[in-house]
C-alpha cells in the first residue's frame, strides 16, 4: 500500500478540537415547560393559568393574617395579625396593617406593605377627588373598584408584575350602610360577613 500523502484527507486535523458526539436530547419535563409560561403577566399556561398571579397569592399566604366582622345593624370590626420580624425594630416605627382611607372608609392589608402604600395613596387621592366633585363622601364599593381596576392593569401590560397585597375594605354609605369586601392581586373582590386575608385564610 502506498503511504498517505500529505494533502491526503486522512492527514486533515479536525478543526474544532474536543468534538463531542451528537445526541438527542429528551423530552422538556413538565416543570421545565412551566417555567416557559411564568416570566411575564402576559402569558397563559397551557392550562389556562398566569402564574405571576398566582406567585402574588402565594406571597399574600405568608404575611400575617386579617379578618373582617360584618354586621350590618351596628358595625364592621377589623381584626389583623402583626408580625415581627425581629426584637430589635421599634414596634411604635413598624409597619401597619390598618389604614384610614376617610372618615368612613378604612381596610385591613396582608402581604407585601410597600404595594399596599401605593395603593392605599390612590385610594385617598380618589377618595378626595370624589368629595371635592360631588361635594359628597365617595361610596365604599365604588371605591373598590377603582383599587381593584388598578390592580388588574398590572396583571394585562408586559413590563409589570401584580401588586402583592389582599385589602379588607370596610366603610359606611348612605346608599347601602354598613359593608366589608375583600379583594386580590388579580382584581377580583367580593363582599362577605366574615372574609379572611393572609396566613392560614382557608
Amino acid at each position: 500500500s502506498h503511504p498517505a500523502s500529505p494533502h491526503s484527507p486522512l492527514n486533515v486535523p479536525d478543526p474544532i478540537p474536543n468534538r463531542r458526539p451528537c445526541t438527542t436530547s429528551s423530552p422538556a419535563q413538565p416543570s421545565t415547560m412551566a417555567r416557559r409560561y411564568d416570566s411575564r403577566t402576559t402569558i397563559f399556561s397551557p392550562e389556562g393559568r398566569l402564574y405571576q398571579v398566582e406567585y402574588a397569592m402565594e406571597a399574600i399566604g405568608h404575611a400575617g393574617a386579617c379578618v373582617g366582622v360584618l354586621s350590618s345593624s351596628e358595625g364592621v370590626v377589623l381584626a389583623a395579625e402583626k408580625k415581627v420580624t425581629s426584637k430589635l425594630l421599634e414596634m411604635a416605627k413598624t409597619s401597619e396593617k390598618m389604614y384610614p382611607i376617610d372618615a368612613h372608609i378604612a381596610c385591613a392589608v396582608a402581604g407585601i406593605t410597600a404595594d399596599a402604600n401605593i395603593l392605599v395613596n390612590k385610594a385617598r387621592l380618589a377618595a378626595q377627588r370624589y368629595l371635592y366633585t360631588y361635594q359628597e363622601p365617595i361610596p365604599v364599593e365604588y371605591l373598590l373598584q377603582m383599587v381593584c381596576d388598578t390592580k388588574q392593569g398590572y396583571t394585562q401590560y408586559g413590563g409589570l408584575r401584580p401588586f402583592g397585597v389582599s385589602f379588607l375594605f370596610a366603610g359606611w354609605d348612605e346608599h347601602y350602610g354598613f359593608q366589608l369586601y375583600q379583594s386580590d392581586p388579580s382584581g377580583n373582590y367580593g363582599g362577605g360577613d366574615a372574609p379572611p386575608i393572609g396566613a392560614k385564610n382557608t
